[in-house]
């Protein structure tokens, strides 16, 4: 077994800022001005920070789905080691045992590297869709012919047999076995690599996006939403798209889980992570006003849970149970990783069970339903509102 045994790196909660947290903290890389490591929530605001995007899919295997985005996917990894100036060393190859001689020389160099995996192959994702894939980066601290050991969003280390290891790195060819080590930030490009985070963050709720419609992104995405809503003859609106039943309800563990479970550790649909970023901001650039923006996205935060309560509400026994459930896979995984299996395979078998009765069991009738969508409406319009204050803030701050 090639193991880093010094390993403990676990802090990281997304797939990639999380990744690169961990990588860089185990280097020992510190930032000069605060003498601190480059916490996730750091790296997150530099990859391009927050965003709001609202999606809605319909596919026949799977039904109809919610999809909300809470910060960037345009490229943030590439975009983040660039604005960072931070020098990549990848590797790749499409031949497994050169695949497995590069990873464990890494290894052996005492470099605990960024590997592409498919999450729906690993087991601790507990992702059973077979027909799906995506590749995700994830550390490798440890590797032989029988265990894999990974940091992945957990908080604690990871365990998977490297038959299945080595497969999940060869399911789609363009990340086939890549690997990837970095340099320690050029800290003169700091101060530089925040302002552009921010000015993403703004752009991307204010501004066309690089692609897709600008209903679906930042504020125009809210007040799409909102209508989406509250004008029930919409062709796509919730009313018709989402009515009371098996539809509604996948709609609302969507919100649910896209806001306060999906690829990180707490809720607020990332918004205190945007706080925090934006808090450590101000220290480094000298700039107060960044420090008021974080109290913004704070209040944003705590009004996403606000949106899970009404999603859920308590008062309904089902809602309440669902809500509990979601949240105890959520933490059942970031707490115990692996071990957890058995409970998270429990918990999602139960929540099977609830989305089956909703076909025919859902307890809201059409009136009850309507006044459910008006209210989150409502909530989503403060959040809309409060995130469009903090980003005036922030665009003050970056154009002056």
């Amino acid at each position: 077994m090639t193991l880093l045994s010094d390993y403990t790196h676990f802090a990281g909660t997304h797939w990639e800022t999380g990744s690169i947290q961990n990588h860089l903290a185990y280097q020992g890389v510190l930032i000069p001005q605060i003498k601190q490591p480059l916490s996730e929530a750091m790296l997150m605001g530099i990859s391009g920070g927050l965003v709001f995007g609202y999606f809605f899919f319909n596919y026949e295997s799977l039904g109809p789905q919610v999809a909300l985005l809470t910060r960037n996917t345009f490229d943030p990894v590439e975009t983040l080691l660039s604005r960072l100036g931070i020098v990549q060393t990848r590797k790749q190859t499409t031949a497994i045992e050169k695949a497995r001689q590069t990873l464990t020389a890494c290894l052996e160099d005492g470099v605990a590297p960024i590997v592409w995996a498919d999450m729906f192959s690993m087991p601790h994702a507990t992702l059973k869709m077979p027909d799906m894939w995506g590749m995700l980066p994830l550390v490798v601290y440890g590797y032989d012919a029988e265990t894999t050991h990974v940091a992945d969003r957990a908080q604690v280390g990871l365990t998977v047999p490297t038959e299945i290891f080595d497969a999940a790195r060869s399911r789609v060819k363009k990340d086939k076995h890549r690997m990837l080590t970095l340099s320690p930030p050029n800290w003169d490009k700091f101060e530089s690599a925040i302002r552009a985070g921010i000015q993403q963050s703004v752009a991307l709720f204010l501004d066309k996006p690089p692609k897709g419609s600008q209903n679906n992104f930042g504020a125009a995405a809210y007040q799409q939403w909102i209508k989406l809503l509250t004008k029930p003859k919409g062709a796509k609106s919730w009313a018709k798209l989402l009515p009371p039943g098996a539809a509604m309800y996948a709609g609302q563990v969507d919100v649910f889980m896209r806001s306060a479970t999906y690829g990180q550790a707490v809720g607020g649909a990332e918004r205190m992570m945007f706080a925090d970023f934006l808090e450590e901001a101000s220290i480094v650039l000298q700039e107060p006003a960044l420090e008021e923006a974080s109290l913004t996205f704070r209040e944003s935060a705590f009004a996403w849970h606000g949106l899970n309560e009404l999603v859920f509400p308590s008062e309904v026994p089902v809602f309440a149970r669902t809500r509990e459930l979601l949240t105890q896979r959520r933490d059942a995984f970031h707490q115990q990783g692996s071990a957890a299996i058995p409970e998270i395979d429990a918990i999602s078998a139960e929540l099977n069970t609830i989305r089956a009765q909703m076909a025919t069991d859902y307890p809201l009738d059409d009136a009850q339903a309507e006044t459910m969508r008006q209210a989150m409406a409502a909530q989503v319009a403060e959040i809309h509102d409060l995130e469009l204050s903090g980003i005036r803030t922030l665009k003050e701050v970056i154009t002056t």
